[in-house]
């Protein structure tokens, strides 16, 4: 049995959206203001109503209406009325907050490790020679079982990379100061923009993201980011494009089924590829195409399709564009590729419709059961079943206070990695430095004391055979006293004093 839901439409007809087409991915986009968010939150409530767990980012705070019942008012109703919709009725969907400062949700936290070397070149904003050297450091720290969780692993690591650069380079080549130096640098302004946050355990289970309640509905993930783009809107890219990729390492294949496990929506989408490396976006669009089997959807939003590579592009299924200006001609050209992107419709003039296009109303293509694209309706979006706008303040706290996951994530873990590590060998290093100076003192007083040693027993040996000499003349002459010769002599002298 095929499961779909009502996306919108008009007098004529009704667009549905097939979720075993989800994983084929899809894409919002539309100038500012003409109801991009709307059409996500009608998606994320749907796709929750199915059971199918949903991941999403909330750029400027509003989403966190998905968590509470609607109301109805006139323009609703009179929607409800166009689109001829059946049975329509006010409700919450079942929500998570998380906020990668902790302040309104769930931290958010991976590792250095789990980051890796490519994401975190660009996310640093390395050059070629830079990213070499953060690419050994990962290789060193593997090589040595350190593991790098958080930002102090890391300086840690390349400070001691720097003090044995010389033994190093012949394994891992040439490491700079000037080259280490200026990833420290980068380092230290990505921490005074909150990602050291980002880095530390416990790191986020994939599992959290991709749970369902009591009822069998599938859990909205609402990661608030407001602040994070204001401070960093790298750090907000890297971490969906980290996300993406876990997932893909992670899940097993599951191929086409009857709904996906899990849906992403990628707000401000533009700042995953902008200034990105090529190898980076090969990388993206990589896991793109291969995360469908893996049952992962993945939607798009942004001002405009060409925001988006064009191999990216090409494997997007579901496309539903609202409205764009067209008063320069850089605006006008970007019109007329927009509306080359979609199937024809005979009875409807594309590009000319982008231009016209009301808030909330937008130009739809889905697949059908077959894979392929719909011919594009001009359609009236559905109105969402939960709140239009942003939750109170008490509200969300409410919510977070209920959460099944609150206190699994506020308190940081610091267990040993690098740093501590390194610290514990340096401080070693220092040991057996100040025992060999140490001993080296104590050899060289020792060969003093020796020396001074055998200089005063010289002067005594010296002094000894000239006493010897002396007292063998004075014992010769006793000697000879005793002989008559001597005797003869004795008398001699003695005549000589007395005068006789």
């Amino acid at each position: 049995m095929t499961v779909q839901f009502l996306i919108g439409g008009n007098e004529q007809t009704q667009v549905h959206f097939s979720a075993k087409t989800a994983n084929r991915h899809g894409m919002i986009a539309g100038a500012t203001g003409t109801g991009k968010t709307i059409t996500l939150q009608i998606l994320a409530e749907n796709f929750s109503r199915i059971g199918v767990p949903v991941f999403l980012a909330d750029v400027k705070g509003d989403l966190s209406g998905l968590a509470s019942a609607g109301k109805m008012n006139k323009k609703i109703q009179s929607r409800i009325d166009t689109i001829k919709i059946e049975n329509f009725s006010n409700h919450a969907s079942p929500v998570l907050f998380w906020d990668l400062f902790g302040k309104k949700g769930h931290p958010v936290h991976t590792t250095i490790s789990e980051m890796g070397p490519l994401l975190l070149s660009n996310l640093l904003e390395l050059n070629e020679v830079q990213t070499g050297i953060l690419y050994s450091a990962f290789a060193i720290a593997d090589d040595n079982g350190m593991l790098l969780l958080d930002l102090k692993d890391l300086r840690s690591m390349l400070n001691w990379m720097g003090e044995h650069a010389k033994e190093l380079s012949i394994e891992y080549g040439n490491i700079s100061a000037s080259s280490i130096g200026a990833i420290q640098r980068r380092l230290m302004i990505l921490e005074q923009q909150g990602a050291e946050k980002l880095f530390a355990e416990p790191a986020l289970q994939l599992s959290d993201l991709m749970i369902t309640d009591f009822s069998g509905q599938g859990v909205i993930s609402i990661m608030d980011v407001t602040k994070l783009l204001q401070k960093s809107p790298r750090v907000y890219a890297s971490f969906l494009i980290w996300l993406l990729a876990e997932l893909y390492e992670q899940l097993p294949e599951v191929g086409d089924a009857e709904k996906p496990k899990m849906v992403l929506f990628f707000d401000e989408a533009h700042l995953l590829f902008d200034r990105a490396p090529r190898s980076l976006i090969d990388k993206i669009e990589q896991v793109v195409r291969l995360i469908r089997s893996k049952g992962v959807g993945i939607y798009f939003i942004s001002q405009s399709p060409l925001d988006i590579p064009e191999d990216i592009m090409g494997q997007l299924g579901t496309k539903i564009q609202h409205a764009l200006r067209a008063f320069t001609p850089k605006e006008k050209k970007t019109v007329k590729l927009v509306a080359e992107t979609f199937r024809e419709n005979p009875g409807l003039d594309t590009r000319k419709a982008i231009t016209e296009l009301k808030t909330g109303e937008a130009l739809v293509s889905v697949l059908d059961d077959n894979g392929s694209p719909t011919p594009v309706e001009r359609a009236l979006i559905c109105p969402p079943a939960s709140r239009i706008g942003l939750l109170k303040k008490a509200e969300r706290d409410e919510i977070i206070n209920r959460s099944p996951l609150k206190g699994r994530y506020e308190q940081l873990i610091d267990r040993e990695s690098a740093y501590e590590i390194l610290k514990k060998r340096a401080e070693k290093e220092r040991q057996l430095e100040q025992q060999a100076q140490q001993a080296e003192a104590e050899a060289k007083a020792r060969a003093k004391a020796e020396k001074a040693a055998a200089r005063t027993s010289k002067s005594r040996s010296s002094g000894r055979q000239r006493q010897s000499y002396a007292e063998s003349i004075t014992k010769s002459v006793l000697r000879s006293v005793g002989s008559s010769l001597g005797r003869q002599i004795v008398r001699g002298i003695m005549k000589t004093l007395l005068g006789k």
